[in-house]
């Protein structure tokens, strides 16, 4: 059976500016089945997924990060199935040291839909395999949108969670997220030269090497905004989500998050500074490596 054949996909009904249509999740196997992202609590969406089960049996609930719009469903499908729930690990591992240093000091908040409580029972660090007769997972820990993000390899396919959106780009929020870590883990899905790529939001990625350039570039574009942005007068991330980004003003909140990110990336570079202290309300200011 080769991994088309292998998959199938039920999408959540929770589509929203950051979820694209909603949340896809994937059914891997047809007599021993892992669900992919079993995605928010509806008991329509779980119900879903257990009828298009029947038939075989779910053996595994594998969660690739802990926001709520993958992980929140993972305890109700549990307890009706049995299964055990996989995952890196709990809602804050996997941060990077940079993101540790200012989520323990106190400098940035975030959690923004993380499901704080998420704790697999069995976890998944990097490069750990989870198969039946019918398939192979190989986990592959990949951080930048949220620390605990893994992505799975089947075959030539891999399901990427919101490393790689069908739709959009990612939130890279800190310092649940980290834009270092991100262009890494772009970088390492690259090497894996995949098929295809089955993300949590919107329709499967064709073209992977494409894609992954594609999202690379924009990042690099987004930081030359920011510091072509810090050129002409210091500001906040907020001031430049508002100078840079062309969203509709509900998305603003989101924009600065991102930004947020690339001023983090620009101080451990040397390239921008804030006053007082790094923080969500800092000011910036370009400086010169």
């Amino acid at each position: 059976m080769n991994d088309t054949a292998k998959v199938r996909v039920i999408r959540a009904n929770n589509p929203s500016p950051l979820t694209g249509p909603g949340t896809n999740s994937f059914l891997v196997g047809r007599g021993r089945i892992a669900v992919i992202d079993p995605g928010p609590d509806l008991p329509d969406h779980v119900d879903a997924i257990l009828s298009a089960a029947q038939g075989g049996r779910i053996t595994h609930i594998i969660v690739t990060h802990a926001h709520r719009d993958h992980s929140e469903a993972a305890p109700r499908l549990a307890a009706a199935t049995g299964a055990p729930i996989l995952g890196f690990g709990a809602a804050t591992a996997g941060r990077s040291p940079t993101m540790e240093h200012l989520a323990g000091q106190g400098l940035i908040a975030g959690g923004e839909g993380m499901d704080a409580g998420f704790r697999p029972d069995i976890p998944l660090p990097d490069g750990a395999v989870v198969e039946s007769d019918e398939w192979r997972l190989t986990a592959r820990h990949t951080p930048g949108h949220m620390g605990n993000h893994i992505c799975l390899a089947l075959d030539d396919t891999i399901f990427c969670g919101d490393l790689v959106m069908g739709w959009s780009t990612t939130l890279i929020s800190p310092p649940d997220g980290d834009l270092a870590d991100y262009f890494r883990s772009l970088a390492l899905l690259e090497t894996l030269t995949p098929r295809r790529l089955l993300p949590a939001h919107g329709n499967a990625v064709r073209d992977p090497a494409a894609r992954l350039a594609e999202l690379a570039a924009h990042r690099r574009n987004r930081t030359a905004q920011i510091l072509a942005a810090l050129d002409e007068s210091p500001a906040t991330a907020a001031e430049l989500a508002r100078r840079i980004y062309n969203v509709v003003p509900t998305l603003l909140p989101a924009a600065a998050r991102n930004a947020l990110a690339h001023l983090i990336a620009l101080s451990d570079l040397g390239a921008a500074a804030p006053e007082p202290f790094l923080s969500e309300a800092a000011v910036w200011h370009r400086t010169r490596p």
